[in-house]
């Protein structure tokens, strides 16, 4: 067979197993992800692997599976997020146009589970790959069951949309609720500070919005400050009435070179009055995890990776990735995959195929080469 018509063999059998991963509902919400389903059509296409699915509950499974003796694993989740209402068609139906292949999860990323999947039955050399179920959920049951095992691996390699570039560093991700105290009251009269706490809150929004302008100066591997969003303010009963409470929730992505803990106090602290409540809801690290030194350590032996399997290396970027958790978990890790990010989540999301064929025929060589 001539190179031209196994590249375009190996691109048939990405789209072919994509049409399948596509059709399987695993939208999380609603978590309704069982081992059956997706998990079934992806150990009858894995020949020769040893395969191990495991339910870690609330919709959270992996599939892991090993053929051979491998250096590196690649690790794929395969829940999608919900479909919006502007689909224009049904998104678990693949549609492939002469440039994309158009579904839900297709860039996010479903598209390189298929061309996983393509490899394995394309070739014979060693091969172990992590699909999970749970990404989308903040909730990293997978993930963390898995690094209990203590598997031995020289790096992870995570599958999101990255355009086809090694990503070896990304934000970290915080998630907290807060509360603020008052006492409710006629608004006619006078207010002490302590009275509204919805003011309390407006005061809290407009002092760390300051703080985080003053943190623009902070940089790491091509990314700069500290990304904040107040996203809920909920309290209060109407104008004439003091409002007795008042709920934030708000987010921030750090740097790897920022200190998660202090940035929390800092926010926690940022008014006299502070918040009665104040919770961090979800925390995700940054990559490289670690103090300053060990992520530039890790950063750089993430790169050593990737110049090895001939990967290009691309920019940092400013979402987050599951390659936080292994990083953190003591492995060489960085996210590559076939798509783009702004297409992730979108209605009629889509993966262009020249991507999917890139980035099947760069695991086609690596497995080939015996180094996977």
């Amino acid at each position: 067979m001539s190179a031209e018509l196994a590249r375009a063999a190996l691109l048939d059998a990405t789209l072919a197993h994509l049409r399948a991963l596509v059709s399987f509902d695993t939208r999380n919400p609603p978590r309704e992800i069982g081992t059956g389903g997706i998990f079934d059509y992806l150990s009858e296409h894995l020949p020769g692997f040893q395969v191990k699915v495991e339910d870690h509950g609330a919709g959270a499974v992996t599939l892991y599976a090993v053929r051979g003796k491998p250096k590196y694993l690649f690790n794929v989740h395969l829940d999608t997020v919900p479909d919006s209402p502007h689909w224009s068609r049904d998104p678990h139906e693949l549609l492939v146009t002469e440039d994309r292949a158009i579904g839900l999860g297709a860039c996010d990323i479903k598209g390189a589970a298929a061309a996983l999947l393509a490899v394995a039955n394309a070739s014979q050399g060693d091969l172990a790959l992590l699909l999970s179920t749970d990404e989308e959920a903040n909730d990293p049951r997978c993930i963390a069951a898995f690094l209990k095992e203590g598997h031995s691996y020289d790096a992870i390699i995570v599958a999101e949309p990255t355009r086809g570039e090694a990503v070896l560093a990304h934000r970290g991700i915080h998630s907290v609720q807060m509360r603020f105290q008052g006492q409710a009251g006629h608004a006619s009269g006078e207010q002490r500070p302590s009275d509204n706490a919805l003011h309390q809150a407006m005061r809290w929004g407009a002092a760390a919005l300051d703080y985080v302008e003053r943190q623009a100066h902070e940089r790491f591997g091509g990314l700069t400050g500290l990304r904040f969003n107040i996203g809920r303010v909920e309290g209060g009963i109407k104008a004439n009435v003091i409002a007795p409470t008042a709920d934030v929730r708000f987010g921030f992505r750090p740097l790897p070179s920022m200190n998660p803990d202090q940035l929390l106090e800092a926010f926690r602290t940022l008014v006299e009055l502070h918040p009665v409540e104040f919770a961090e809801l979800f925390r995700g690290v940054s990559l490289p995890a670690g103090d300053t030194a060990t992520a530039e350590t890790r950063r750089l032996a993430a790169r050593d990776v990737a110049d090895e399997l001939g990967i290009p290396v691309g920019n940092a970027v400013n979402f987050w990735t599951e390659s936080a958790l292994f990083s953190a978990g003591g492995y060489i890790s960085f996210v590559y995959g076939p798509g783009d990010i702004a297409q992730a989540h979108t209605a009629d999301e889509w993966v262009a195929l020249d991507q999917l064929q890139q980035y099947a025929e760069t695991i086609y060589e690596i497995v080939n080469r015996g180094s996977a």
